[in-house]
């Protein structure tokens, strides 16, 4: 079988073993589910609060009502994708060092970064992706944005992309456990840090704000995950829009860079690694 259909078969047996599990405990898949949905509309509640305040956000920045909600809705589906498919395996890894588990994982005949990162599924993030996309439908329709082939091609692969530099940011942290025992502390501090990609960048205004927005668009590339796919949506790139079209470069480009740093992080850790057994 070849490497790539392995692989998915591998990933569709965690996907299904994972909905096996979430569906024999039900009454903690619903509360799950509806915990993070309480909290995705209290924020929709908050927004909509602000927004019978004011047109925009900003002056001149061209974020009203409902582009700031197709914003907000690409962030729920990158967020979503990332919690669902790596958050909790980034959350075990720690654990897996500690117990001395990794050992069967590096034993297995499967690259050890895709087994680690894929193997749980967490479905009760599937809620906040539904909301995201209706988010997203509903926000495009009022603006009047293409919902062509293309268009809806060019927004999931930077979406994609997203995803990419949010997972390596992820994994990066989970992988230090191996020099720092948990990894805990570095987990709480990525949330902290995805939390600057919430907003649109050009919020990040002054001495204060300007140097935040660079460090989070070209070190740390939190703002580029989400701002990217949002702004393709509601400013869509006409050859007129010479600056969005070059600004849309840097996710796939941050994405390549973000994943060579992480796997480069994940290999030298699991060189650093010694056996529970050892």
């Amino acid at each position: 079988m070849p490497r790539f259909a392995r692989s998915w078969a591998v990933f569709l047996t965690f996907a299904r073993n994972s909905l096996i599990r979430d569906m024999t405990f039900r009454a903690n898949f619903l509360l799950e589910l509806a915990s993070s949905l309480s909290w995705v509309f209290m924020n929709l509640g908050f927004y909509l609060l602000i927004f019978s305040y004011t047109p925009s956000i900003g002056a001149g920045t061209g974020w009203g009502k409902w582009e700031f909600f197709a914003f907000v809705g690409t962030g729920l589906i990158i967020n979503s994708l990332t919690g669902m498919f790596f958050m909790t395996n980034g959350e075990e890894f720690g654990e897996m060092i500690r117990t001395g588990t990794l050992d069967f994982a590096l034993l297995k005949p499967i690259d050890t970064q895709f087994l680690v990162s894929l193997q749980r599924v967490e479905w009760s993030g599937v809620g906040n992706l539904l909301v995201g996309i209706a988010l997203v439908l509903v926000s495009a329709t009022y603006l009047k944005a293409p919902l062509g082939v293309l268009p809806a091609a060019l927004y999931g692969l930077f979406v994609l992309c997203g995803v990419v530099i949010l997972y390596s940011l992820l994994f990066s942290f989970a992988a230090m456990s191996v020099w720092l025992g948990r990894n805990t502390s570095l987990l709480d501090f990525w949330f902290y840090i995805v939390s600057f990609s919430r907003y649109p960048m050009e919020i990040y205004q002054g001495p204060l704000g300007r140097p935040i927005r660079r460090f989070f668009s070209f070190v740390l590339p939190v703002l580029v995950a989400v701002n990217v796919p949002a702004r393709v949506l509601v400013r869509p790139l006409y050859p007129q829009a010479a600056n969005d079209r070059l600004f849309a470069l840097t996710a796939p480009i941050a994405a390549i860079a973000s994943f060579a740093v992480c796997r480069w992080v994940f290999v030298a850790a699991l060189r650093s690694y010694r056996s529970a057994s050892s």
